[in-house]
């Protein structure tokens, strides 16, 4: 590890979990780095997109609560106790007392992700590493320069800057063009676009691509606009405003699901070797050296699962378990058809009973847990999986997994039933195309298949796509002379030896394949990166300047990174990896069996 000026794209969590793991090993470090350069595009630095006024609303809630947020200097419970109450009411913080288990406002978040910043970042200064600070400043490109051994960041507005690496951190992007035109907003963010004029109203249904977290902060975010929210008891009633006699809401939803609710957990920090060791899950590897899914699932999950359900109290599932031709793909099944309901609000009703009673009562749900606990562990080693494992893992489990850990908080869950309960919120479940529409039209129309092929189209006067964000192709990548150059390529992942022999699944897109000397692959999405997050060439090497910890570019790699847990395992790798080779003095090692042992030295 040679150079010492470091360059850090984007200020947001990552990159804040990223400057505390260098901060721990400042001494080892500032040998090596004398400076660091953070370029932020926003105006707030140290937030992230999903916690920044800019974007968010006040409506919005984080999702996540302090007890689930990985270490930082102080944790965001006794950051909001030892506000002043006039601060906590401009960031919607109005339960008292605060309670490290209750989930609070995006920008009471991102405020406090800020301060955290701000310390760590002067920690590195008394610890004798430069800070360079560079708010508004968008990077347009990256080039490596060969001659100087470095690299060159380019701005926006026309200028360049020499580095010795680059960390490139960008979080959220969203790539889709509104088209206001149409009605059509390929985001929901920043949110306030979506927002009525002040003292007006939209009076006609809008409709969303997508029912999850992101479609219920546009709901959340418009319905306060549109009328008021009422305790009812444990629960809420809406009502709307006089003049918005007409406003509702529809999500649109491939499954027609709508997300588990929040519950209670025994461990809220995930660990990747909480149920299994890295010498069994390295041990697990066949003669190819690939780790297969069905081996994953009997030897680590199976086990697991069972425990769990048999602390819930579950036996049927116990039994189903114990049957050895009880699939994974059985496994995904059965818990969706037992969670799916012909009418998901009435589903959420159904369950918001047993989630009311997990966190008022301090009763963990078990098999959520652990199910989170395992796939962490996969993501973590999903290098290892051939392309038909990646591409079962994307078409039948993601979905669910989704649906289950991305547990909705009981205060948003109460939004949404009283605005169902006062007919202003509806759920259609189908594929959505969006059509193509003649432009100042004022309306947007898409096309809805159901599950037996049956087509209709709905027009909306405001339609908008939330439904995520989805690994970036390699022509979306933000920095094209890295691409130009070779210095990225698509990440992929061969085929088993029964696949390489032509057997390839019919339901492949024959533009997913890459057929190359050694084999056949399938690309999964984003960029190649080794498990130190170098990003990788079309020469197959890895490149010490060049690290990429996105994980909308990463998630071919790492296909279950999400949230403040992974922003913090994810920096946490990567600088291990730098500690580790710049006290060996020697160039970093990122095979599997080398960098898994930074999984096993520490809690990530």
């Amino acid at each position: 590890m040679n150079g010492n000026r470091l360059a850090v794209i984007g200020s947001g969590p990552t990159a804040i979990y990223l400057l505390k793991h260098i901060g721990d090993h400042a001494e080892i470090l500032q040998k090596h780095i004398s400076e660091i350069t953070i370029f932020e595009r926003r105006s707030h630095l140290g937030m992230g997109m999903p916690y920044s006024p800019e974007t968010t609303d006040i409506f919005n809630l984080a999702n996540i609560s302090s007890e689930e947020i990985p270490e930082l200097p102080e944790s965001f419970g006794d950051w909001l106790r030892r506000q002043e109450d006039a601060v906590l009411s401009e960031l919607n913080v109005k339960e008292l007392p605060i309670d490290d288990t209750e989930v609070y406002s995006r920008i009471a978040l991102g405020a406090y992700l800020h301060e955290q910043y701000q310390y760590l970042t002067q920690r590195l200064e008394n610890k004798g590493i430069a800070i360079c600070e560079k708010q508004g400043y968008e990077v347009s490109d990256v080039e490596v320069d060969d001659e100087e051994g470095g690299v060159v960041l380019k701005m926006a507005n026309g200028e360049s800057q020499n580095f010795s690496r680059v960390v490139i951190a960008t979080g959220h992007a969203w790539g889709e063009a509104d088209r206001p035109e149409s009605g059509f907003y390929g985001s929901p963010w920043p949110i306030h676009k979506l927002l009525p004029k002040k003292g007006t109203h939209y009076n006609f249904t809008i409709g969303t691509l997508g029912a999850s977290l992101s479609a219920f902060d546009v709901v959340t975010s418009l319905a306060h606009r549109h009328g008021k929210f009422v305790r009812d008891g444990d629960g809420l009633t809406f009502k709307q405003h006089p003049d918005a006699s007409d406003f509702r809401m529809v999500m649109h939803s491939a499954e027609g699901w709508l997300p588990h609710l929040q519950y209670e957990q025994e461990e809220p920090i995930r660990e990747i070797y909480r149920h299994t060791t890295r010498e069994e899950m390295l041990a697990m590897r066949d003669p190819k050296g690939f780790l297969r899914i069905a081996d994953f699932y009997d030897k680590v999950c199976r086990p697991a699962l069972k425990k769990a359900f048999t602390v819930d109290n579950l036996p049927l599932m116990v039994e189903k378990l114990e049957r050895s031709d009880f699939s994974f793909s059985d496994f995904v099944s059965t818990m969706t058809s037992d969670h799916e309901y012909s009418d998901s609000f009435k589903g959420m009703k159904k369950e918001m009973v047993a989630a009311r009673d997990s966190v008022e009562n301090d009763k963990p749900i078990h098999w959520k847990e652990t199910l989170d606990d395992l796939m962490y562990c996969l993501n973590f080693h999903a290098e290892l999986l051939p392309a038909e494992d990646h591409l079962f893992f994307q078409k039948e489990v993601m979905a669910f997994l989704m649906n289950v850990i991305a547990a909705l908080p009981l205060s948003s869950a109460n939004i949404l039933l009283a605005l169902y309960d006062a007919g202003c919120l509806d759920l259609i479940t189908g594929k959505v195309r969006v059509l193509e529409n003649a432009e100042n039209t004022g309306i947007t129309l898409i096309e809805v298949e159901d599950e037996d092929g049956t087509t209709k189209r709905i027009q909306y006067q405001i339609f908008i796509n939330c439904a995520g964000q989805k690994s970036i192709d390699l022509e979306a990548y933000p920095f094209n002379s890295l691409v130009r150059s070779g210095h990225v390529k698509e990440a992929r992942a061969q085929f088993s030896e029964a696949q390489r022999k032509g057997e390839v699944p019919e339901t492949i897109d024959r533009e997913m394949l890459i057929k190359e000397e050694d084999g056949l692959f399938m690309c999964t999405g984003g960029i190649d990166v080794d498990a130190a997050y170098r990003v990788i060439g079309k020469d197959g090497e890895p490149n010490d300047r060049i690290f990429d910890i996105t994980f909308t570019h990463t998630s071919g790699i790492r296909p279950y990174s999400y949230g403040l847990q992974a922003c913090n395992a994810t920096s946490k790798i990567l600088v291990e990896a730098w500690v580790k080779a710049c006290a060996e003095n020697e160039v970093i090692k990122a095979d599997i069996r080398n960098i898994t042992e930074v999984y096993d030295e520490n809690d990530l």
